[in-house]
């Protein structure tokens, strides 16, 4: 009985540090995202977003376009990186992006592309790929304020040296109860590929990637 007392214990102990440390994970995320921490660097990435059934591009998308272009017009990095979607696809979000930032008088040769993704994991490693073709190393990542902590995560891991900016999105506009869920779901979206790594159930990882990417 005292063997399976301190079991008991042990895993309740485990449990609770568990779930201490993803809130602490969850705050870290929404206090990183309140900061831009953007210098001069070689390029500036917009990881993608939603595209819009007609083509436009998605309110979040068209935020972080917009937002990585004043960065280019203040000189922030001589060039931009769109990414996200099925590569060669007109309508992936790193072609529609590409596509509105041309239209706000980005010279064509300086947006490149990056696509051929469908997640934060696979944005990563493309944008690090084109960067590391062009001999490029550092880089100013552009996206929701929510999503630069997981972002930077990544892209680091990638070789990649990263300063975050976050687009205007007031954080604080959103009611805490979906600020939460938005907050836990970026914290999941961090955990996803270690659990994917450590061996756990294809089913249970696919399952919580679903969920991370299932949009708001």
């Amino acid at each position: 009985m005292r063997v399976l007392r301190y079991a008991l214990y042990l895993t309740v102990s485990v449990s609770l540090l568990c779930i201490a440390g993803f809130v602490v994970l969850c705050f870290n995320i929404d206090y990183f995202g309140r900061r831009d921490l953007a210098q001069p660097a070689d390029a500036i990435v917009v990881l993608g977003a939603k595209v819009q059934p007609n083509g436009q591009p998605g309110p979040d998308l068209r935020a972080r376009t917009e937002h990585a272009v004043d960065l280019h017009r203040t000189g922030m990095a001589p060039r931009l990186i769109c990414s996200g979607g099925v590569e060669g696809d007109p309508l992936s979000a790193a072609a529609v992006c590409r596509g509105l930032a041309i239209a706000l008088d980005t010279p064509d040769a300086a947006v490149l592309l990056a696509d051929g993704s469908a997640n934060t994991v696979e944005d990563a490693r493309q944008v690090a790929a084109v960067m590391m073709e062009h001999g490029w190393s550092s880089a100013v990542v552009v996206s929701h304020p929510l999503h630069l902590y997981r972002a930077k995560l990544f892209l680091e891991q990638e070789g990649v040296t990263v300063y975050t900016s976050p687009t205007t999105t007031n954080v604080d506009s959103i009611d805490w109860p979906l600020r939460g869920y938005y907050m836990v779901r970026e914290g999941a979206g961090i955990l996803w590929p270690y659990l994917e790594h450590a061996g756990f159930p294809p089913e249970w990882t696919a399952a919580l990637q679903e969920w991370v990417y299932a949009g708001p």
